[in-house]
Order: C-alpha cells, then sequence, then structure tokens
C-alpha cells in the first residue's frame, strides 16, 4: 500500500475518534494510531517516503494562519453565537484548538505555558483579540514542539499512551485534530455569512484574471 493510501485510512480512522471523543481520552486515539501504524510497518518494509516532521510543520503553519485569519474575520458579538444548546461557541472552538495546541504535545512531555488550567481554558474567554492571541501562542508553542523532534524521535515509545504508540503518533493526533476543527470553524463562520479571507482571496484574485475586469 502507498503511503499517502496508509495516511489516508489513518486520517479517516483518527478523524472520527477524535470527533467521537479523544479529547476527553487521549490516550484512546493515540494507541488506535500506534496499533495502525503497527500493522502498517510489519507489512511494509520499504523506506519511508513521506518526511512527517516537515509536512507536520507545514501544515500546522498553514493552520495557524486560516485560525488567526478566521478568528480576526468573525465579528466581535458572534463569539458567543453557537449552533445549538449544549454545542461549544464559536470562540469555544477557537479557545478548543488552541487547548488541544498545549495538550496534545503534553504527551510528549511539553510543557503549556506558565499558569495553564485545561479544564477551564476553553471558556476563558470570548474576546476577539485575546482569542487570536492565545491561537498564535499555541500555534508557535506546537510548531516549536515538532520542530525540536529529532528523526529518532518520532520513534520514542510512549507506553502510558499504548503498548505500540510513539511520539510520531502524537505529532499525527495534533495535526488531525487541528484541521478536524479548522473545518468546524468553517462551518460556524459560514453559518454567520463570513467568508473565509482565504477563500475569499481566491475568488478576488479570479475575478481580477477575467478579461475585462479592470475596465
Amino acid at each position: 500500500m502507498k503511503r499517502s493510501s496508509k495516511w489516508a485510512i489513518r486520517g479517516l480512522v483518527l478523524a472520527f475518534g477524535l470527533v467521537l471523543g479523544s479529547a476527553a481520552n487521549p490516550a484512546w486515539a493515540a494507541s488506535q494510531a500506534a496499533g495502525a501504524s503497527g500493522q502498517a510497518q510489519s507489512a511494509d518494509k520499504t523506506a519511508p517516503s513521506y518526511d512527517m516532521k516537515a509536512q507536520a510543520i507545514i501544515d500546522l503553519q498553514d493552520m495557524q494562519k486560516k485560525f488567526t485569519t478566521l478568528a480576526g474575520a468573525m465579528p466581535a458579538d458572534k463569539m458567543t453565537w453557537r449552533p445549538g444548546e449544549g454545542v461549544r461557541s464559536v470562540a469555544e472552538i477557537f479557545m478548543h484548538t488552541a487547548q488541544a495546541n498545549y495538550g496534545i504535545p503534553g504527551m510528549m512531555g511539553v510543557k503549556p505555558p506558565e499558569g495553564f488550567n485545561g479544564k477551564t481554558f476553553e471558556k476563558s474567554t470570548t474576546d476577539k483579540a485575546k482569542i487570536v492571541e492565545e491561537l498564535n501562542k499555541s500555534f508557535d508553542t506546537a510548531i516549536a514542539a515538532v520542530q525540536h523532534m529529532t528523526n529518532a524521535d518520532f520513534a520514542k515509545p510512549e507506553k502510558k499512551l499504548g503498548p505500540d504508540a510513539n511520539d510520531g503518533d502524537v505529532v499525527y493526533i495534533l495535526v488531525t485534530h487541528g484541521h478536524d476543527m479548522l473545518g468546524q470553524a468553517i462551518a460556524y463562520a459560514r453559518m454567520n455569512g463570513v467568508v473565509p479571507p482565504w477563500t475569499a482571496e481566491a475568488l478576488k484574485k479570479k475575478q481580477q484574471q477575467k478579461p475585462g475586469a479592470d475596465e
């Protein structure tokens, strides 16, 4: 099986796992990732053609830009909007993402900032400027954690998360969780009439390229 196919399959498994409760039980999610990884490795002995470290950093940097610009595009009075009772608000979606950017690397021993409380962080603010600040700080922390890893670190066992779990699985959970939350944030924005800034920019460029657009 090609590397891309294996990642696609693992992505589907982990995406569903994260939606159903990995935030409440990260050890379970890591053990699922480790199991899939172990099975793939036993069947395929070829050298990997995918640089997980480099791609994880690219993904995290792209998500940082999208999350912060999307939060910036949301009207301040929509930060408390939620699609239904008992569902995360706009602010909570963004702050949950920042919380996970601290919490998931914590599985590898990465320390969160001083005073961080994972139990209250998600609901700690609805201030738009503060949310953007926290998103930037959390992504900076997550990216730095991956940047400081060696290739050997990705294979470092994390037995507390499962018999076959390693730090590479933790990084994978970090990235897939971010993509999952970005999808939710985009849906929230669209429901409030906000076009994601990168989409708006692409549409603007497309319009400018049309014949006679400047006439």
